[in-house]
């Protein structure tokens, strides 16, 4: 199995021995190094060819997305940090994942895999003997299971333990368990975009945008302030 050689930089230490621990437990990555210091992992990179960083933001000598845009080593990065409001900022520099702490050891194999198919290796994702696909999911609701086809979804709404999608052509959505930030991570991302902590919607279902605001129908959905640059980003890309 090729692995993928990754560091971990985080100044706190027990997020710095969580991350490490992380690291440990995923077959398909080589710890080469925990540093406090994102000025200690520079000198390193300079000597070590290294995959991918998990890298933390607030940091005092130097911070995290300062760091990536210094590194010109070819690395991904994984941002993992306790502060949401860097999350476009961290996408604008092309970031593999935006991990929100605290996360879980589910979340970081998620952004672990997000990696290696960045680096197209052809291995099955652990614990998955299938491929997934971009066409459609199954969903539990109502105490059976639903295939959902991803173009009939106009957008999903989180509500704490449930999420809420919404189909077009159907007035009542379909309602299961799950978090909203997982589901997220099953939406193919060229179509799906998350435009507020609450909300995801689909990007080839937008017909009316008004106010920042998208309009399904009699419904609209607020664009907030942490997504409004990455959204307006696709705006421009589409517009005449």
């Amino acid at each position: 199995m090729k692995t993928l050689k990754t560091i971990a930089i985080d100044d706190e230490p027990l997020a710095l021995q969580l991350i490490t621990s992380y690291i440990a437990k995923i077959p398909f990555l080589e710890h080469v190094g925990s540093f406090d210091s994102p000025l200690d992992a520079m000198e390193f990179l300079d000597q070590n060819p290294v995959d991918l960083i998990f890298l933390d933001i607030q940091m005092p000598d130097l911070l995290g997305t300062e760091f990536a845009r210094i590194n010109k080593g070819g690395n991904l990065i994984v941002f993992t940090t306790a502060f949401p409001n860097y999350a476009v900022e961290g996408f604008r520099l092309n970031a593999v994942d935006y991990l929100l702490k605290p996360f879980s050891y589910q979340e970081f194999l998620d952004s672990a895999n997000r990696a290696r198919q960045r680096f197209k290796i052809e291995e099955p994702e652990i614990h998955q003997e299938v491929e997934s696909n971009n066409d459609f999911l199954f969903i539990k609701s109502d105490y059976k299971v639903r295939r959902i086809n991803l173009n009939d979804i106009q957008y999903v709404e989180g509500l704490k333990d449930y999420v809420k999608i919404y189909l077009h052509g159907e007035e009542k959505p379909v309602i299961t368990h799950a978090s909203l930030k997982n589901l997220e991570i099953k939406l193919p991302a060229e179509k799906f975009m998350r435009v507020h902590r609450s909300f995801i919607v689909n990007l080839q279902r937008i017909e009316i945008i008004e106010r920042n605001r998208i309009v399904f129908s009699k419904i609209y959905i607020p664009v907030s302030d942490q997504y409004k640059e990455l959204f307006q980003q696709f705006v421009d890309k589409n517009f005449i």
